[in-house]
């Protein structure tokens, strides 16, 4: 009896490669609006790439061992991708989180064995907290705002797929700023292969909060973040955000999370500064993660 060899992969090899997909009620007849859909990687999010960048690096540089212990503050899903590439790879995971982040997240890194610290004072008081746990000996912070590690994962693997994707006619890319490492990848990858691609960057607006996007205080912008690669920022209301996100549920199919709703939402504004005597636009958003992470917030119970 013959027997056929399996056909297997390792963990590491699933992430990236997601998939682009036209949104048929989003766009106009000029307008092609593409979604870039990061949660499909295997934890779930963007963040899947510079996590296992990050650690893989600093691995392959000798900074780190399997074993040592690891320390990051997150908002959610780049800890959720940490704590994955931590058990991949043989560390122990520390996260330091604000304590009013959904269950879902907080489950989902002590499911992948990380150790999880709750703070009251948001992003702030966790990346301080991280710092101090070094200096004092706890473990090594990797620091997604200010390591290259970051942006180079997106500049490897983001940018070039989107446009491979694209076949280069990409016009406009659109994406939620956090820890400014997905713009920044591509943006420097898409403005080197066409300087004319328009780069926009979303933050929330004053009156606003969103999960996964920051508008940082000048004294913990992200040292990775250089405003001559961004072309626009535009304000997103939460609102806006948030009801983009259920109609990209409702009438697309696509189960995302707020911030994603808000690069959908952007997506629209955009395409409506485009006229019909303009070339055929093509306008790229990343869909950071999926929807099952923000159920227990009742945001999908909502009607509009």
């Amino acid at each position: 009896m013959m027997h056929t060899a399996l056909t297997t992969t390792h963990l590491a090899d699933t992430v990236g490669n997601t998939p682009l997909v036209l949104l048929d009620s989003f766009g106009t007849p000029h307008v092609t609006i593409l979604a870039k859909l990061e949660g499909n990687n295997p934890a779930g999010s963007v963040k899947d790439r510079p996590a296992f960048n990050m650690i893989n690096e600093a691995q392959k540089r000798g900074q780190i061992t399997p074993g040592d212990t690891l320390i990051e503050a997150t908002s959610g899903n780049t800890g959720i991708a940490l704590a994955m590439v931590a058990a991949m790879l043989g560390y122990k995971m520390t996260l330091i989180m604000p304590k009013n982040s959904t269950q879902e997240r907080k489950d989902a890194m002590r499911a992948y064995g990380a150790t999880l610290i709750e703070v009251e004072q948001g992003m702030e008081e966790a990346r301080d907290l991280a710092l101090q746990m070094q200096a004092d000996g706890k473990g090594i912070v990797l620091d997604q705002f200010n390591n290259d590690d970051n942006w180079q994962a997106h500049y490897r693997t983001t940018g070039p797929e989107i446009w491979k994707q694209t076949d280069g006619k990409i016009t406009h890319f659109v994406s939620s700023m956090g820890t400014t490492g997905t713009i920044m990848g591509v943006s420097k990858f898409l403005k080197e292969q066409n300087p004319n691609i328009q780069i926009i960057g979303l933050q929330p607006d004053e009156h606003s909060s969103i999960a996964g996007i920051r508008r940082w205080e000048r004294a913990y912008l992200p040292q990775i973040f250089d405003p001559t690669f961004v072309d626009v920022v535009m304000d997103v209301n939460q609102k806006d955000a948030e009801i983009t996100m259920r109609q990209l549920a409702k009438q697309e199919g696509v189960f995302c999370g707020v911030s994603s709703g808000g690069a959908a939402w952007a997506s629209q504004q955009v395409a409506k500064t485009i006229t019909t005597n303009d070339p055929k636009a093509v306008i790229v958003f990343i869909v950071c993660d999926r929807g099952d992470r923000y159920l227990s917030t009742g945001l999908f119970g909502v009607e509009d």
